[in-house]
């Protein structure tokens, strides 16, 4: 079988972080896998602040190669970029099973995986290779959840990834570490940026030493952009206060990406699982995350990169996150369901929506929604 058909009924008749192994590990063998990388779509995209070439905008979020294991095998399929972790400083099993729930009949996902993963010695013992990769191949840290000091270990993951990866993303919006989105609180996340803004020049420095060691070091090029993923579940003074944070004297962060999962359950859920505990992803996500990133986008949109997450499942929905100001596009959930050839459908679809709408790239098209509010 394709593994464009990982998502069928065959990998669905296992229970789901059983199927993900599997998953996994079949991608490992390589068989199947497409030869290149897809990139017949004329959708290429320079995100301004971040730097980041993309031969599309189309993006894997965290979660799915959580150890960095198939960054590689997942670019062949025609992302324009692959985001691994999350990753945490120790090794850390996660929360207890079952924490992975399939909502088949909302096109959802409930997880409450609490950050399980390898650490990060194996993390980046794997991401080194990322660095041979054209296409951006981005680092998620995180904490562990019994750190005593959660803030030195986004300073610690940093560090780590620094030298590997193209851009790195500090998540603080899981909903399924213990008291996590609380470091989006003003105060907090102040304190947080702060202390990842000198590990990030610290890992600069480091990281430039080495490169002109080796005779390669470049200035403007070699500086590593770091983006901040946020949870959907901020009300308009919580968007504020994060917005005047990373706006604040000497703000270093090139973007966020909106957003996280989403402790709300919608009405509309059918399934017999809505009830389960942890972050919804998936089409339930889709309106809120999407009104979340214009809510920041109306306010922050030429000063920093978005990247919209959150129900993306078609060339429609990443076409309207654009179009709400986001610079590119990630997903994961409609994953499960449709299997990693959709990406080819997705980047397809945005195209042909683009020309229709008369948009010679997709940076023409970033924020056109909004425009159209003020208008």
């Amino acid at each position: 079988m394709s593994l464009a058909g990982l998502g069928t009924k065959l990998f669905r008749t296992l229970a789901p972080e059983a199927a993900h192994t599997a998953t996994i590990r079949a991608l490992k063998t390589g068989i199947g896998l497409p030869k290149v990388s897809p990139l017949q779509w004329n959708t290429s995209v320079k995100l301004p602040n971040a730097g980041l070439q993309l031969f599309n905008p189309v993006g894997l979020a965290a979660g799915f190669d959580k150890n960095a294991e198939v960054f590689e095998e997942m670019l062949r399929f025609g992302f324009g970029f692959v985001e691994c972790g999350t990753v945490t400083p120790r090794a850390q099993p996660g929360n207890p099973k079952p924490r992975l729930f399939r909502l088949t009949e909302d096109d959802a996902v409930i997880n409450r995986m609490g950050f399980n993963n390898e650490g990060l010695r194996a993390f980046t013992a794997r991401i080194r290779k990322a660095s041979k990769r054209l296409s951006p191949v981005g680092a998620n840290v995180g904490a562990n959840k019994d750190s005593e000091d959660r803030v030195a270990d986004y300073e610690a993951g940093i560090e780590a990834v620094y030298p590997y990866a193209h851009y790195i993303t500090i998540n603080i919006s899981s909903p399924n570490t213990p008291g996590l989105r609380g470091l989006q609180d003003k105060g907090a996340l102040a304190e947080l940026l702060e202390r990842c803004g000198t590990a990030r020049d610290k890992a600069q420095a480091d990281y430039a030493q080495e490169l002109k060691d080796e005779g390669r070091f470049e200035e403007e090029e070699d500086w590593k952009p770091v983006f901040l993923k946020v949870a959907p579940d901020l009300d308009e003074a919580a968007i504020r206060d994060i917005i005047e944070v990373v706006r604040g004297p000497g703000h270093w962060l090139s973007g966020l990406i909106i957003s996280n999962t989403t402790l709300a359950r919608p009405e509309t859920l059918k399934s017999p699982h809505k009830g389960e505990t942890g972050g919804l992803s998936g089409t339930p996500l889709f309106e809120k995350s999407t009104q979340v990133l214009k809510e920041f986008a109306s306010e922050i949109i030429g000063e920093f990169d978005l990247i919209g997450a959150g129900g993306i499942s078609s060339g429609a929905e990443a076409y309207a996150k654009i179009r709400a100001g986001a610079h590119a596009v990630q997903f994961y959930s409609a994953l499960v369901y449709h299997g990693p050839g959709l990406v080819v459908d997705i980047n397809a679809d945005l195209a042909a929506r683009l020309k229709a709408d008369g948009f010679s790239s997709v940076a023409e098209a970033v924020g056109a929604d909004l425009a159209v509010s003020a208008g």
